[in-house]
């Protein structure tokens, strides 16, 4: 039986190289490798503050405990993105902690899934998690998450959307792949996902892509408050481009989709590629002034640390470690 295989819009083959490619990626990573310059203390982690994301059920709030996995509170439930506890990738230990530890998880109701990547979709941190873990995924992930046990698994495809406890969940294109042995390519989609609530913020959470015209589109369609977009993971450009974009890209991005905020992730917690959390930070800062993006748009967060927004009716976000 043929099993469905999902593309990107235009047609863009990401994930896709040359055995001379990769050998020449691989080599140069090997070298890369050895200079550990550029990853210390580039993501400090801040106590996180867990009797707030305890007992939280007003406040809309976003806490990044690292790489793409965030605890998203809002209309009372406690949203994980991309749940990954993992101590390593591959053969790479974690950069990093995760900024609150899988013990001090408060009952997560819904997880929300860009993308069956390893680093995005990381099955023993799933199973760890407290709570009835209602899973919203890309069309074609379900079957498997079934095969793993998870029996509330609920498929989308591009631009559908799914409503829970008042809060709207909306998958939306990205331009990226999926893998997760070598007979399964691109058997199941990827995208980000918009999240929306009544007279409260609308969160955006980009998963992976590389630089496309579907931000702009999305943009058209929502009006975002907060985007959490990738800035990691890009190094070589003439490799990732396609998939991941660059902190300068993520700039653009954030500017097509006319978001108010954009909190960077996808960078210091695992070692993907040749770029290091210092090269992104200061790639992100210089193109952000080159820009002239405000720099108080630019929400960069600890390991650990809560954007709590100040009421429901605001689009104003604080820094939780000053409240």
């Amino acid at each position: 039986m043929l099993r469905r295989r999902f593309g990107n819009l235009d047609s863009v083959g990401a994930g896709k190289a040359s055995l001379a490619q990769f050998d020449r990626w691989r080599e140069n990573r090997i070298r890369k490798l050895r200079d550990k310059r550029g990853y210390e203390n580039c993501v400090p982690g801040v106590q996180p503050d867990l009797r707030f994301l305890q007992h939280n059920r007003n406040e809309p709030s976003v806490t990044w405990i690292g790489h793409s996995t965030f605890l998203i509170q809002m209309a009372g439930l406690n949203i994980v993105t991309d749940p990954v506890w993992a101590r390593r990738m591959a053969f790479q230990k974690r950069l990093a902690p995760p900024g609150v530890e899988l013990s001090d998880m408060p009952s997560v109701d819904v997880v929300l899934i860009s993308h069956a990547h390893y680093d995005h979709l990381h099955v023993s941190s799933l199973r760890r998690l407290r709570g009835p873990k209602k899973m919203i995924v890309p069309a074609g992930l379900r079957r498997k998450l079934l095969l793993k046990g998870f029996l509330q698994a609920q498929e989308l495809h591009w631009w559908e959307d799914t409503a829970f406890h008042g809060v709207k969940f909306t998958f939306v294109p990205a331009q990226h792949w999926t893998r997760r042995n070598p007979w399964d390519m691109n058997t199941s989609h990827w995208g980000g996902w918009v999240i929306e609530i009544d007279r409260g913020p609308t969160i955006y959470f980009a998963g992976d892509s590389g630089y496309f015209r579907g931000f702009s589109e999305i943009g058209r369609r929502f009006d975002i408050d907060v985007a959490l977009l990738p800035i990691g993971a890009y190094d070589p450009e003439w490799f990732m481009s396609s998939q991941h974009v660059s902190p300068e890209e993520a700039l653009q991005a954030f500017i097509d989709l006319k978001a108010k905020y954009f909190v960077p992730m996808h960078y210091g917690s695992f070692k993907l590629s040749d770029d290091t959390p210092e090269d992104a930070l200061q790639r992100l800062e210089t193109g952000r002034s080159e820009l002239g993006i405000p720099k108080e748009k630019l929400l960069l967060l600890h390991h650990g640390e809560t954007l709590r927004f100040t009421s429901v009716n605001s689009d104003q976000v604080k820094d939780g470690s000053d409240s």
